[in-house]
């Protein structure tokens, strides 16, 4: 898959570079996101996993 990315991007030198541009803020976007919820403590993961089953509405299944 990198070599195809390689290829493209070498390929691209007489293209504008806001190609190049996109994909590199597409890979730190989620090398970011990655970084926090690595970081994220274990209580807020916790408490985030059970806000589904804390839901004290009643819902109708019935149209």
């Amino acid at each position: 898959m990198f070599k195809f990315i390689k290829q493209y991007a070498e390929k691209m030198h007489d293209a504008n570079i806001y190609p190049m541009i996109s994909l590199i803020i597409f890979f730190l976007f989620f090398i970011v996101l990655l970084v926090l919820v690595k970081k994220m403590k274990k209580e807020s993961i916790e408490r985030l996993s059970n806000i589904p089953l804390d839901s004290e509405e009643i819902t109708n299944s019935t149209l």
